[in-house]
């Protein structure tokens, strides 16, 4: 008896440095290699004689029952690569099934207090960057639009190129995290997102931003997928639903973060310097840089947390995880003032390991070539990750998954780009109902030296005039004549000369160019030193009443989030999918009938409340239906089909802004209740384990 235990012992020695001097199962300490007699460990209460915890308890020895089971293990594991592979697969699912409900039992012995508490802000920030992004564009438009020159098709490319960013970051990062760990994987994922951010705040062309927004997306776009994964993977079953709800709050408080400091930030034109002429770091550009501090926060806060145990057991590193299973009993407890309690798991059943890693030596080719072998590698376990998926086990699930995600982010996204976008078009209209019309007036040897604004003249004559230092904004003159002006030190927006005669006059140091002269004749006009670039006037083109319609939309999800939070363990997954959509869908025809401001902001509130429970809902069965090993990979595929959806939804609703309401409405409701409809037949998860 005392050989074999020795075996044993230099079996664990040689395989880990750390469990030198111990026999890991008969649990006995030894200070060499005889046995002392009376070294008797006190399994039970977790004391030795000196009143101090068995050591040996914090490393991860199993219990002696496991002795004549662990050699049964080895004795096969030779010959593995002589079995099929079903049949090994089929071992893997049993052990699979054995480990979820050990684990479970593990982690209600763990129970709920401070350590999930800390991971959940430590989350929760990741999860609030994501919701910051989202909201970052639309705010910097207005005013990015004129510091970089933007037409239309540019400043499209630049609210879509983020959406782009997070479709293709959810797929491949989510991917990479069943292979490579969650924390690892969103470590990454914040860092790229943090560091492109932080480079979009201060480049100066066009080209660059959109490329750093792009980058900054697929960082972001790939941490939502990890976050869910992650930290289900701490909860219990009867937990689970509540706090997944919980955490969804974040990207609440992230679009009301946005919101607030958009409307603190952007109008204070003077929070920014200048280098010379060609450098400008305005004030858009200091709330790009405050929108990435939830992100450099949720990144700085990670390195102190642990990876997911059951992750780890997946992978085959038992003592990790059991050490970690420990870290969170042995925090929960001191935290509930009972630090005495001891942990009792010994051993954790680990599946069958079938497709192990093979470290390739530094021998074996040069360094491009191992790099370039460990990352086809990886990409081949994760597309198979992606086509398991798709197996006749989860093919239904993950098809009606697809449908449900794809159409509720059709309709959301659709309509919180088109709710800002009526609410403007509302504006204009009733800016342009208030224009001022000019005809056939003559002025002689006159200084304008003031700002004329949402003006036409018609007709009129203008000679010997100067226009000094002033400002023209919508403003358009029409088959008019000017003869002998001066213009000096003009700015203009929104304004055109149409069918006008220009003859002997002087434009110096303005941005009138060329194309705001539509069908003009210049007859010996000449322009001086044009201004360069395009100027902001914060004051003016900033509405106040857009930050107001995004922070009220953010802030109206609470009372959603509350309700789905207490409720999604007691009524189900699939009743709060199916009720939360169709009771959307109900909101969007009341949209008819927003004829108003008031009216469109009230009914964006609605809808933006009653939508929200259906998202929370889709997190958590997205992430309860598929194993460890996949749940990542299937999350970051249906997230990079919602951001598909989310790409078509703006493009569509954004198209039909000043035409018609009756197909961005019709198109929502119909996508909101065959979404709803279908959710129905998805397999409600409240009380499954975790696979």
């Amino acid at each position: 008896g005392g050989r074999e235990a020795n075996q044993v012992s230099d079996d664990y020695r040689y395989q880990d440095g750390n469990y030198e001097g111990y026999a890991p199962n008969d649990s006995y300490y030894r200070g060499g290699d005889e046995p002392e007699e009376d070294a008797q460990s006190d399994v039970t209460e977790g004391h030795d004689e000196d009143d101090e915890v068995y050591e040996g308890e914090y490393q991860g020895i199993p219990h002696p029952d496991d002795i004549k089971e662990k050699q049964k293990q080895r004795a096969p594991a030779v010959a593995d690569e002589y079995r099929d592979r079903a049949d090994l697969m089929a071992e893997r699912m049993e052990d699979e099934e054995q480990l979820a409900h050990q684990y479970e039992n593990i982690i209600e012995e763990c129970g709920h207090g401070r350590f999930q508490w800390t991971l959940f802000f430590v989350l929760g920030l990741a999860l609030m960057a994501d919701g910051v992004e989202v909201f970052v564009v639309g705010f910097v438009l207005p005013s990015a639009e004129k510091d970089m020159c933007l037409s239309s098709s540019n400043k499209g490319m630049l609210g879509l190129i983020v959406y782009l960013g997070m479709m293709v970051g959810a797929v491949m990062l989510g991917g990479l995290a069943d292979k490579l760990g969650r924390k690892k994987c969103l470590i990454i994922s914040l860092a790229i997102n943090a560091a492109f951010a932080f480079l979009s705040s201060f480049v100066q062309g066009y080209g660059f931003f959109l490329f750093c927004r792009l980058i900054s997306g697929l960082g972001i776009g790939g941490s939502l997928p990890i976050v869910f994964a992650y930290f289900s993977e701490f909860l219990s079953r009867e937990k689970r639903g509540e706090h997944l709800s919980w955490l969804c709050m974040f990207w609440m408080i992230g679009g009301i973060f946005a919101s607030a400091m958009a409307w603190s930030i952007i109008p204070h034109y003077g929070w920014g310097f200048s280098m010379g002429t060609k450098y400008h770091f305005h004030s858009w550009r200091v709330f790009v840089l405050v929108c990435s501090l939830p992100c450099i926060a949720s990144l700085v806060a990670l390195k102190f947390m642990p990876e997911s145990p059951r992750f780890l057991l997946e992978i085959g590193k038992h003592d990790e995880a059991w050490m970690i299973l420990k870290q969170v009993h042995d925090t929960n407890m001191r935290a509930k003032g009972e630090p005495e309690r001891v942990f009792t798991v010994s051993y954790i059943k680990t599946p069958k390991q079938v497709d192990e890693f093979i470290e390739i030596q530094s021998s074996t080719g040069t360094w491009y070539q191992r790099w370039l072998v460990r990352i086809t590698t990886i990409f081949k376990q994760v597309w198979d990750n992606v086509l398991y998926c798709l197996t006749a086990q989860y093919r239904m699930n993950t098809l009606m998954l697809a449908v449900v995600w794809f159409t509720m982010a059709l309709s959301y996204y659709g309509l919180i780009v088109w709710f800002p976008d009526m609410i403007r078009y509302l504006q204009e209209e009733a800016y342009e109902s208030r224009v001022k019309i000019f005809d056939e007036e003559e002025v002689s040897h006159f200084t304008f030296n003031f700002t004329l604004e949402n003006q036409i003249h018609r007709n009129g004559e203008y000679r010997n005039d100067k226009f000094i230092g002033m400002k023209f904004k919508e403003v358009r003159f029409e088959d008019s004549l000017f003869e002998e002006c001066y213009f000096e030190d003009v700015t203009s927006s929104e304004t055109f000369f149409e069918n006008c005669t220009i003859i002997s006059t002087v434009f110096y140091n303005t941005d009138l160019y060329e194309h705001k002269f539509i069908n003009c004749r210049l007859i010996n006009s000449t322009f001086l030193k044009e201004k360069e670039g395009c100027h902001l006037d914060f004051e003016e083109d900033n509405d106040f009443l857009i930050y107001l319609v995004s922070f009220l939309g953010s802030l109206s999800v609470l009372p959603g989030n509350i309700i789905s939070a207490l409720l999604m363990d007691k009524i189900g997954r699939i009743k709060m999918i199916g009720g939360s959509m169709l009771i959307s869908a109900v909101c969007c025809f009341f949209l008819f009938f927003g004829n108003s401001e008031s009216a469109m902001i009230g009914w964006q509130c609605l809808f933006c409340g009653a939508s929200i429970a259906a998202w929370n809902a889709l997190d958590v069965i997205t992430v309860e239906l598929y194993p460890t090993d996949k749940r990542a990979t299937a999350f970051g595929i249906l997230n990079g089909l919602c951001k598909f959806g989310a790409i078509l939804g703006n493009s569509i609703f954004a198209s039909f802004v000043g035409i018609t309401k009756v197909v961005p409405i019709l198109l929502a409701s119909s996508a909101l209740v065959g979404g709803g409809l279908l959710a129905l037949r998805l397999p409600e998860t409240r009380e499954q384990v975790l696979m």
